[in-house]
């Protein structure tokens, strides 16, 4: 349902692993660095969160502002 596009050695996609854990929630995790692509698309943005439905919340996030964000993705369009 989310993923988390990250790398390794990043301390805010840390930041942003603790606030998926705090809220339960179990994100798959894309490491921008096996894709020229994705580092070229997000080098500057992670961590980012991908919703299945390709609603996109870039940091800075906390966990209201991801349940919040959630919400509006589950809602009928």
């Amino acid at each position: 349902m989310i993923s988390l596009y990250h790398t390794s050695g990043c301390h805010l996609c840390e930041l942003a692993q603790a606030e998926l854990r705090l809220l339960g929630l179990d994100a798959t995790l894309i490491d921008i660095s096996d894709s020229a692509e994705l580092v070229e698309e997000l080098g500057w943005l992670i961590p980012v969160l991908r919703h299945s439905s390709g609603a996109q919340l870039n940091w800075p996030f906390d966990a209201q502002q991801i349940e919040q964000w959630l919400s509006c993705q589950s809602q009928p369009q």
